[in-house]
């Protein structure tokens, strides 16, 4: 029995990942096509069912065999058969571009992949914008909680200053509020405002990551988390104690500027900045700080300032997430930041595994889907979803991909300069 599984994992795994992401563009477009039919004629009375029809299994037992019968039909048959045909062109054609271009191409399936997906019904889309909201903040909390070996719990705090700060800028300038008065720019401005207006919100909450961060950093350890434990309830008090923009009320009248085009554009930029950070000269000291920071210090890295661009770096991330989690819901409040925020984004980066782009991308993906997966079982949910994280902690101390990054299949120019190289 073994033997067959590593038999069907090596086969699996032979298919090349272009191949695979072709093929879950064709299983979209068959569920976008004829899902609907599908799902009707299995007994599925609601239609086409959200994230994958795997909520049904908790909500409607009745259904489940539907539900199986539905996933292998619209979802694993289709994405094998494609890939299985289309690996060996894959191949070819990939090996065959630049390493730019087959990036481009990656990316451009994997858009028209969620695209498709998200547009069946505004629930997945709402899922899709989370789970790229969850990237984001998953990767920069990695930079501080991870690489630098720190422990902060302070992500709320600096996701609610980006939040407020890019809301209240474009309700200022593109909407006629009762707060803020008409508004100052003209309203057909503010698409091209929106990303401004995230940037603003992001260097607000790297200020406010400046003012924890030059006492914060007298300490280390415990003592460091429970100082931005600190200021998220210092950002949620004095966010309660501005009427101005609605207190414990909420603030609210946001222009719903946050579409998955420019969720995906901005964690795509999260994923390439942390990454070219962790792999630049700053990103090695930043790894030294946390391995031993004496040692770094005799070997004249200046540690604090290593230490204060990667927490403002986290910062700034963690406001342009908030900017983009404000302008999806159209309302925030106080509560929308407290602490759970912050353990929320927790579990994702220990699920995913720490020092890891990879793991930060897994675990926000696959705490996302589990939490809506489980969203009918009500409070029995976050039981089931402490005890699995329990489970993981112990078997995978590290998280699933703790100090580990996935990468794709190197591309063909690449190989053949390293052969050239060799051979000289």
């Amino acid at each position: 029995m073994k033997l067959k599984m590593d038999k069907l994992v090596k086969h699996l795994l032979s298919i090349h990942p272009m191949a695979w992401l072709i093929g879950a563009l064709a299983t979209a477009l068959v569920e976008w096509s004829v899902g609907s039919v599908i799902a009707y004629s299995i007994g599925l009375s609601n239609g086409v069912p959200p994230v994958f029809g795997l909520s049904l299994i908790f909500g409607k037992p009745a259904q489940i065999p539907s539900v199986i019968v539905y996933v292998v039909v619209v979802y694993l048959i289709p994405m094998y058969v494609v890939a299985r045909l289309l690996s060996g062109v894959a191949d070819k054609v990939m090996s065959r571009l630049p390493q730019l271009a087959s990036i481009i191409a990656y990316l451009v399936v994997l858009y028209a992949v969620i695209e498709i997906w998200g547009s069946l019904d505004d629930y997945r889309l709402m899922v899709l914008k989370l789970i790229g909201i969850g990237i984001i903040l998953t990767v920069s909390l990695n930079l501080v909680n991870g690489w630098m070996g720190e422990f902060s719990v302070a992500h709320a705090g600096f996701m609610a200053i980006g939040a407020y700060i890019s809301s209240i800028v474009m309700v200022w300038g593109f909407v006629n509020d009762d707060v803020f008065g008409p508004a100052v720019l003209p309203t057909s401005w503010a698409p091209y405002a929106f990303p401004f207006a995230l940037i603003i919100g992001g260097i607000a909450a790297a200020i406010g990551a400046l003012v924890v961060a030059i006492p914060s950093f007298r300490t280390r350890g415990d003592y460091l988390g429970i100082i931005t434990l600190a200021f998220v309830f210092i950002v949620q008090g004095v966010i309660n104690n501005l009427n101005f923009i609605g207190g414990a009320r909420g603030f609210m009248h946001m222009p719903p500027l946050s579409s998955l085009t420019w969720v995906f554009i901005w964690t795509l930029l999260a994923l390439f900045t942390i990454q070219r950070y962790v792999s630049s000269t700053l990103g090695k000291a930043t790894s030294a700080v946390r391995d031993n920071e004496s040692a770094a210090e005799v070997m004249t890295v200046d540690t604090r300032k290593v230490k204060m661009v990667a927490f403002l770096t986290n910062a700034f991330w963690a406001g342009i997430a908030g900017g983009l989690y404000a302008h999806m819901m159209g309302y925030i409040n106080p509560g929308n930041f407290g602490i759970v925020m912050s353990v929320e984004v927790l579990a994702m980066l220990y699920l995913g595994g720490l020092n890891s782009i990879t793991g930060s991308v897994v675990g926000a993906v696959f705490y996302r889907l589990l939490s809506e997966i489980l969203r009918p079982l009500g409070l029995y949910k976050w039981v089931l979803i402490p005890v699995l994280l329990i489970l993981i902690m112990i078997y995978r101390p590290f998280g699933l991909l703790g100090f580990q990054e996935v990468k794709l299949p190197t591309f063909g120019r690449k190989k053949e300069v390293a052969h050239a190289a060799d051979t000289d």
